[in-house]
């Protein structure tokens, strides 16, 4: 099992306070992994916040294709993804495998083919004598919070409608 960070593309050990990962439904640790640092995550922002520069500036083809390509890769690894899923919340595998698994790839399918189509009024007049635009600018960096209970689902849910836009 890989338990490192990833910031800036690197694969690096946390500097923080090792942290137990039980099986809540065996009682036993999986791993045991070093928490980021402060310093840790304060480069992991700035790493997302550089890359946030290029990435805003994709456009919705190139947005949906790395989605539809994560969708894939998701899929392909989807027995290992389950036994994480399944060994991390103490969930029947079966069920991570069989509705978890095809439901995140799902997402990421979902919000590929959102990036192409972002549907609402763009234009009109909002204002008498005045037209106005909506434009769908990412804002930057954000973090998030995810329950123990669906962690995989959860990220699918953040991640993807946010790189989509």
């Amino acid at each position: 099992m890989q338990t490192k960070l990833l910031i800036n593309g690197q694969l690096v050990n946390g500097d923080g306070p090792i942290q137990a990962v039980f099986n809540p439904a065996l009682g036993r640790v999986l791993v045991e992994i070093n928490e980021a640092s402060e310093a840790q995550i304060d480069a992991a922002v700035r790493a997302a916040d550089h890359a946030f520069q290029s990435w805003s500036q994709t456009t919705p083809k190139e947005r949906s294709l790395l989605l539809l390509k994560l969708a894939d890769i998701i899929e392909t690894h989807g027995e290992e993804l389950a036994k994480l899923e399944s060994d991390n919340c103490g969930k029947p595998y079966s069920a991570a495998l069989n509705d978890e698994i095809p439901a995140i790839a799902d997402v990421f399918r979902f919000f590929a083919g959102a990036s192409r189509c972002m549907s609402g009024a763009l234009g009109g007049e909002y204002l008498p004598g005045h037209t106005s635009m909506i434009r769908r600018d990412p804002v930057g960096v954000i973090a998030s919070i995810a329950p123990w209970n669906y962690p995989l689902m959860m990220v699918a849910w953040k991640i993807a409608p946010a790189l989509a836009a």
